[in-house]
């Protein structure tokens, strides 16, 4: 099943309902059939992430005078919404959304000169954060991997345990250990490097070792080995030693936009499940017509509408430069758990069918399940609402 270009335009932002259109224009050509066929493969879909690039989607938070489009968060998360509500899976894509406001608010006039639009025009790639570690988990700021000062480099030595689609990129932020951990304030001494990786592999492949990780759903993740890699010092994002704070600035991005992933699986769910119903019959009667049946579809849509509504106000709120840490963080919670409970009512639906792979719901419900423990357990936001917003003592 072969793609389809849509251009879009870069001298406006469109209306909400144009821009869903476009996207579901674009993901027309990559139906069930091509995301079945990944899921089974395990293959990077590489045919539709030059499409969506091609088209322009996937330089929508890049301003418009480096060439993307220029437009915020909330039309950004419609993109990854509608991917996912046409049946496809974001994650092939979603970190070039994510990763792009630490180069954006925090790089320099030299590395948005030299980076931005080549990677709006899609001659460049940036899918790759270098970030989780197995001790450190999700306590970043113990990391170990080192950065150690050599003259005008760099020498970047240790351990990632996630890093997803580094061989899909050309370019890598990484995040390493500049100075040694400081009990006053934990969160200095790690730097954030912007590594072209393209110059990595041509002159010191034996620094870069990748090992492929096969996880229970189409997710190019691996673990990575630095063994003495050179960054010039000009790959450092902004400050040394304070790079813990560039990343915990995207985490809001990252968390709103994998909140309408998640709203967008659970559209796609309770639709299914919808059509199902209104279909299937046994007993002489359609199974929709029975409220065990009928209830849980109901029960889905109501909360998916909910945190479909949250994401919009988080959104909302980082378009205009409020803080949005609590609205971030439970958008990303109300909509992780929503679409659970939308996969499980849609497999419940289907019944025996729903384990058969032709039918898709096996494999979506694989997908979504990621959305209540990554980028972040959903017990640690309960953690941070407790203690951030309600004022709880700190639990760790």
């Amino acid at each position: 099943m072969g793609p389809q270009t849509t251009d879009v335009s870069a001298t406006a932002i469109p209306a909400t309902e144009e821009l869903r259109q476009t996207v579901r224009e674009l993901c027309k050509g990559f139906g069930d059939e091509y995301w079945r066929e990944s899921d089974q493969q395990r293959s990077y879909p590489q045919e539709f992430v030059d499409t969506l690039t091609n088209s322009g989607l996937l330089a929508a938070l890049i301003p418009t005078e480096y060439g993307g489009l220029g437009y915020g968060l909330t039309e950004a998360s419609i993109i990854m919404e509608e991917i996912n509500r046409s049946g496809g899976h974001s994650a092939a894509c979603h970190a070039q959304m994510y990763t792009m406001g630490a180069l954006l608010r925090h790089g320099s006039e030299a590395q948005k000169d030299t980076y931005l639009p080549e990677i709006a025009a899609g001659r460049l790639r940036l899918q790759a954060f270098s970030i989780t570690e197995d001790k450190a988990g999700s306590d970043t700021t113990s990391i170990e991997t080192g950065a150690v000062r050599d003259g005008d480099d760099f020498v970047i030595t240790g351990h990632k345990s996630w890093t997803s689609r580094i061989d899909e990129s050309d370019l890598a932020f990484v995040l390493a250990r500049t100075s040694p951990k400081d009990s006053a304030d934990r969160t200095r001494g790690l730097t954030l490097f912007l590594v072209d990786l393209r110059q990595v592999r041509a002159q010191q492949p034996e620094t870069l070792e990748v090992v492929k990780v096969r996880t229970m759903f189409n997710y190019a993740t691996n673990q990575v080995q630095y063994h003495g890699m050179r960054v010039p010092a000009s790959a450092v994002i902004g400050q040394v030693d304070n790079g813990f704070r560039y990343v915990l600035d995207g985490w809001n991005a990252e968390r709103i936009l994998l909140a309408s992933e998640a709203v967008g699986d659970g559209y796609w769910f309770t639709q299914r499940a919808t059509d199902w119903a209104n279909s299937r019959e046994v007993f002489g009667r359609k199974i929709g017509s029975n409220q065990g049946v009928q209830f849980p579809i109901v029960d889905a849509y109501m909360k998916i509408r909910a945190a479909d509504m949250m994401r919009f106000e988080a959104a909302r709120l980082f378009d205009v430069g409020e803080p949005c840490g609590a609205e971030a963080n439970m958008a990303k919670h109300l909509a992780s758990e929503a679409s659970w409970d939308a996969a499980n009512a849609a497999l419940n639906t289907y019944g025996g069918y729903g384990f058969v792979d032709q039918y898709d719901i096996e494999r979506k419900f694989r997908e979504t399940r990621m959305y209540q423990v990554a980028p972040v357990n959903n017990n640690m936001i309960k953690a941070f609402i407790g203690t951030k917003v309600l004022g709880l003592p700190r639990s760790y």
